[in-house]
């Protein structure tokens, strides 16, 4: 199984392609997509969702994985990351690609076995795990990186069917 993992962003989305199959990950690519600052949302979105499209058509995943959204204290990035993050899923819709949501507990838990663990834990986890020679680079990407793994071993879970109902 091909699968797309995204950790949706506004300024930086975060993505990584893997592969999974028969208990075993390896990486195929991963990214980030920037968008510029003091640009219209439109433009920005629209980057956005291109960019999503490119991605699938290239690397043609089987389902994508994508982080739901937690609002901490800024709401107005909250709304922008929300609008970002509808883009991508229409993206993946679009094209037919299934998808799955897992909140930053599920992926941390997943990933080091501890739902609270800090990001840098998580990194690490990613690179070992992948055998990467360096950690994804920026943070965004390590998380996508992240969330494609947990998809990797929730997907055929009682717990991840549960979770991921349509």
């Amino acid at each position: 199984m091909i699968i797309l993992g995204i950790d949706p962003g506004f300024a930086i989305v975060g993505w990584a392609v893997i592969e999974s199959a028969g208990g075993r990950v390896r990486p195929i690519a991963f990214g980030a997509i920037r968008t510029p600052a003091h640009t219209d949302i439109e433009s920005r979105l629209y980057t956005i969702q291109c960019d999503i499209e490119e991605i699938i058509e290239k690397y043609k995943p089987d389902e994508m994985a994508i982080e739901e959204l937690f609002f901490n204290t800024n709401i107005t990035t909250g709304i922008a990351v929300a609008e970002a993050r509808g883009v991508i899923l229409c993206a993946a819709y679009k094209h037919g690609v299934k998808i799955s949501e897992y909140t930053p507990l599920q992926v941390k838990q997943a990933v080091v076995g501890y739902g609270k663990a800090e990001k840098h834990q998580v990194i690490a986890m990613v690179t070992s795990i992948l055998k990467l020679k360096a950690p994804p680079k920026p943070d965004d990407t390590a998380d996508a990186v992240a969330i494609a793994l947990c998809h990797s071993q929730c997907a055929g879970s009682a717990i991840g069917k549960y979770f991921n109902q349509r």
